[in-house]
């Protein structure tokens, strides 16, 4: 029990409650309650201001960027840093308002920072290598490009902050670090509007040599893909041991390449066939002198 008795309960002095005391504990508060109170609502005005101040200014910077005929894709990531610098400055502000030392509070930002960027440093690598690829453009979204990595290539889909996208001839997805792509060297396949084919057919020594390269000849010339303004070349590009290299060059645009190179090779192979032009055979010729082929006979 609490209390044993009524005489204790008759002990307490309700009288010992000063109300004056309780007028004077609020009343010491009451002003800074009221400046705390004011504080908010200015943080408040100026959050809403700061808000539609940064909006204004992220369509004067996206505009601005827009005249000077930025990739849009630069356009995006340089807006998302102007906007986290803008709401960074901002939280100063507010900081600053309720009497918080902003030294500090940077400072404290600055050692997180440094934390995370030890952590995360593969990823920072990544970043800057996004930025790199999206200021530079040694390629864009739609080429075809081929890195000298792992010999990865492709069409590229997606150029993100982190890593680049290429779809393959197969329909896969080969995902590549920004960091990779920033640093090796690579080849963009599709940078110019038309690419030159290179084939190359092993004809037979006792084939007809000039008429081989006749027949390459009149089929290139009525093929339509092959662009007839630019240099077609024919030629003998090697002397092997069992067969004379003639290769050809040509040119076309980009978007007929594979189809236009593969079919010439078909081309060339049927009519070699139906002009009696032979390629040469996996062989192995045996000679023997009639002093050989005498001696197993008696042997």
């Amino acid at each position: 029990m609490l209390f044993e008795s009524v005489d204790d309960i008759q002990q307490i002095d309700i009288k010992s409650v000063d109300s004056n005391m309780i007028i004077e504990f609020f009343s010491e508060r009451i002003p800074g309650i009221l400046d705390f109170g004011i504080k908010v609502l200015i943080a408040i005005a100026i959050i809403l201001a700061g808000r539609k101040l940064i909006r204004v200014m992220l369509k004067i910077v996206n505009r601005s960027l827009m005249k000077t005929g930025v990739n849009d894709g630069v356009i995006g990531f340089l807006d998302s840093i102007v906007r986290a610098l803008l709401y960074m400055v901002l939280l100063l502000l507010i900081i600053e308002l309720f009497g918080i030392p902003t030294t500090s509070f940077i400072a404290l930002l600055g050692s997180a920072g440094l934390a995370i960027g030890l952590a995360l440093q593969g990823s920072l690598s990544n970043f800057a290598g996004g930025v790199i690829i999206l200021i530079v453009k040694p390629f864009v979204v739609g080429d075809y490009i081929i890195e000298d990595n792992k010999k990865n290539e492709g069409t590229v889909v997606s150029i993100e902050l982190f890593h680049t996208r290429l779809l393959t001839s197969d329909n896969k997805v080969v995902v590549i670090p920004n960091g990779i792509l920033a640093n090796i060297s690579l080849t963009n396949v599709t940078a110019q509007d038309k690419r030159m084919i290179s084939i190359s057919v092993r004809i037979d020594y006792k084939a007809d040599l000039k008429k081989a390269k006749e027949i390459i000849r009149e089929l290139l010339d009525a093929d339509e893909k092959v662009l007839k303004e630019d240099e077609i070349s024919i030629f003998v590009g090697a002397l092997e041991e069992r067969a004379v290299v003639i290769g050809c060059k040509f040119w076309v645009h980009i978007s007929d390449f594979n189809s236009t190179k593969w079919k010439v090779t078909e081309d060339i192979k049927l009519a070699f066939d139906e002009n009696q032009i032979e390629l040469p055979n996996s062989r192995i010729d045996i000679s023997l002198s009639k002093q050989m082929m005498n001696q197993n006979v008696i042997g």
